[in-house]
Formats: structure tokens, sequence, C-alpha cells
């Protein structure tokens, strides 16, 4: 499997674990922001509102997370890969999730 996508840009996870895991998360946060939005449309309580928002905030952070975390371990396990990510890099990308 090569490490570039068909635009040319490295790939989020070559571990298929790793991205069922991302994706799942991902879906997760989709279903719960459409509960959010559910809950503005129908002007629900505003605990219940923030309640939401707050479950869709850690499911974007953990599938954030989990993309990083793997990208490191590919990088440490076989840093001359093509389109290996720069540590440097990876460190701006786990920096702008804190």
């Amino acid at each position: 499997m090569s490490a570039e996508n068909p635009a040319g840009t490295a790939a989020v996870t070559h571990d298929p674990d790793a991205r069922r895991k991302v994706v799942n998360r991902l879906k997760r946060a989709h279903g719960q922001l459409a509960a959010v939005i559910a809950a503005v449309e129908s002007d629900a309580h505003c605990r219940d509102v923030v309640q939401q928002l707050s479950a869709v905030t850690k499911a974007l952070d953990r599938a954030g997370f989990l993309v990083i975390s793997t990208s490191l371990r590919e990088c440490l396990e076989n840093p001359d890969a093509d389109g290996a990510v720069d540590p440097d890099e990876l460190e701006k990308l786990f920096l702008s999730l804190a």
C-alpha cells in the first residue's frame, strides 16, 4: 500500500484497525452533531445542547489524537517511508488539538 493517496498527500493511516477506529469516532461525532442541531432546532434545554456539544468535541478530539498517535507510531517504526510525516509537523498537529 502506498503512503500517498491519489491527491499526493500523506495518508491518514496505513493501519486498517486504526483507520476503522478513526472512522467510527467520526461517525459517532457526526451522529452527535446531528443531535445537537436537532436539539437547537427544537428549542431544547441549554443543558442538553451543551452535553451534546461536549460529546461531539470529545469524539472529534479522540479521532484527531488517534490519527496523530498512529502517524507517530508509523513514523517511529519506519522513519524513511515515502510520505512519512515530519516529527516537527506531528508536534504542531498534536498541539493544534490541545
